[in-house]
């Protein structure tokens, strides 16, 4: 039986113990968020180089003291894919950098690009409990970048062992992130997975829509080529409903079929001048650039301009918009109907758009284009807008302010306000259920469409959707898939 001094002693001790961890909160509390290293805006956008340099060993390391490592880590409640947030970020206080990597793959296929391109401010950020507190989230984003970056820098990359070989095929539509996540768990579980891409480059909207400066091709290719060697194969230049059929699809063996195809088809706003020569969506004028190699000598050509619009405020308009100013024109303009802070894009993108000189024409809405005797645009009329009562998504409905209207000057108008789902799967398989937006109607749990070996996600499911989003119907649908044909 323990005496009256070892038990003072024992008491004494679990006081020091608490104080030291009190004195640790409060340090991980007080250290200020790390700041990403980025390059000299003056100097970018003369290049298509990364802008965001990443963080140091030493920065990443103090970054990862911040995290309290909850009991209950709410942050993981805002990851999509339900990455173990606290596991990886603690190693990477540890040193263990390798180990953090391998923790973020247990349930993520795309780490060093959701750490680049994923929103976490409005997803596992969001639910920081530093927030609660007054302080800055702990930057989780730049802590996924790390990691999986310092695996693929230091060749530490590894192809997970499939020891179930399961003799049964799937076909994946799409190689955008909901084909990729969908892909990589079904090749875990052991099943021969073909994915089926319309383009002759393999990563879907993560090649043609998000520009190098933000999204390297390269860091794409390392992670698709770790599913090459499990046994994924990627085939480039089949546009499944109109090459090959559903039915055809049947007859080649395969068993199961997940539909990825994104959301292609823009939107226009239907205004008077629309069909000018120099008008074009922005999805067609980043897959020139990004995917085609545009602008640069014997490659597919793109009307440059100095006076460049882009009509709207997501995170493709702020793509756009920077890519403009990056081929040369003088002067770059956001033309967005409502005010910034209304704008959808990521505030890290708005920040550096500003930086790099982008013109903001907030609260302005275009009219009307007219263009030249060659039928080419030369300016556009914009209305002035003013806020007033709020919409159904919560933020204020622009309104006319009438009579204030302006022409601008312009070479090229890119239209970026928005795209809807890929028409050509659901109106090539009869039976499939869609909505009245075009959408695939799925099971939202299973992710499983009324006819039943076909699973969908991702914009063909949501319309518009962020990268990890896409990626959570991914994993979703392969779960549910595997589950239906293993009965």
């Amino acid at each position: 039986m323990a005496t009256t001094e070892q038990l003072k002693s024992e008491r004494a001790q679990a006081w020091r113990e608490e104080l030291r961890k009190s004195k640790n909160a409060k340090a991980r509390t007080e250290t200020p968020r790390v700041k990403m290293n980025e390059l000299d805006p003056k100097y970018r956008i003369t290049n298509n180089e990364e802008v965001n340099s990443g963080l140091t060993v030493e920065q990443a390391q103090s970054e990862a003291t911040r995290c309290l490592d909850c009991a209950n880590p709410t942050c993981m409640q805002g990851c999509p894919v339900s990455i173990n947030i606290p596991k990886f970020i603690k190693n990477i206080e540890r040193g263990e950098f390798s180990l953090a990597a391998q923790a973020i793959k247990e349930t993520s296929s795309l780490p060093a690009v959701c750490g680049r391109v994923c929103p976490q401010e409005k997803q596992c950020e969001s639910k920081c409990i530093h927030l609660k507190m007054g302080k800055d989230a702990v930057a989780i984003g730049y802590l996924e970048r790390f990691a999986a970056d310092y695996e693929r820098d230091n060749g530490l990359m590894q192809v997970p062992v499939i020891d179930n070989k399961i003799d049964k095929k799937i076909a994946v539509v799409g190689s955008g992130p909901a084909g990729l996540a969908f892909a990589n768990d079904m090749a875990k579980y052991g099943y021969n997975v073909t994915v089926f891409e319309a383009l002759h480059e393999i990563g879907g909207v993560l090649k043609y829509g998000i520009p190098e400066f933000r999204l390297p091709n390269v860091i794409v290719d390392a992670e698709i080529n770790i599913m090459r060697q499990m046994g994924v194969e990627f085939i480039p230049n089949v546009v499944v409903g109109k090459t090959i059929s559903y039915d055809d699809l049947h007859e080649m063996g395969f068993d199961g079929i997940f539909v990825g195809s994104g959301a292609g088809l823009p939107r226009f706003m239907n205004i008077k001048g629309e069909n000018l020569i120099g008008v074009m969506s922005a999805n067609e004028y980043l897959t020139r650039i990004n995917l085609m190699d545009a602008g640069r000598a014997g490659s597919t050509p793109v009307l440059k301009g100095k006076n460049i619009a882009i009509i709207g405020g997501g995170n493709t308009a702020m793509d756009s918009v920077r890519t403009a100013k990056r081929m040369g024109a003088d002067r770059a303009m956001i033309v967005y109907r409502r005010s910034l802070e209304e704008m959808p894009a990521r505030v890290e993108e708005i920040h550096h758009a500003m930086e790099e000189g982008v013109e903001f024409l907030t609260l302005h809405n275009p009219i009307e284009y007219a263009g030249d005797e060659k039928g080419r645009v030369t300016k556009m009329l914009l209305q002035k807008m003013e806020l007033g009562e709020p919409d159904a998504s919560g933020r204020r409905s622009p309104v006319e302010i009438p009579g204030a209207q302006e022409w601008v000057d312009v070479d090229v108008v890119v239209v970026s306000v928005g795209v809807s789902p890929n028409p050509l799967i659901p109106s090539s398989i009869s039976g499939l259920q869609v909505s009245r937006w075009g959408t695939v109607i799925v099971n939202e749990e299973t992710m499983q469409s009324d006819v039943a070996d076909i699973f969908a996600g991702g914009d063909i499911v949501r319309g518009g959707a962020t990268v990890i989003l896409a990626m959570g119907d991914g994993r979703r649908a392969a779960a549910s898939m595997h589950e239906a044909l293993s009965k």
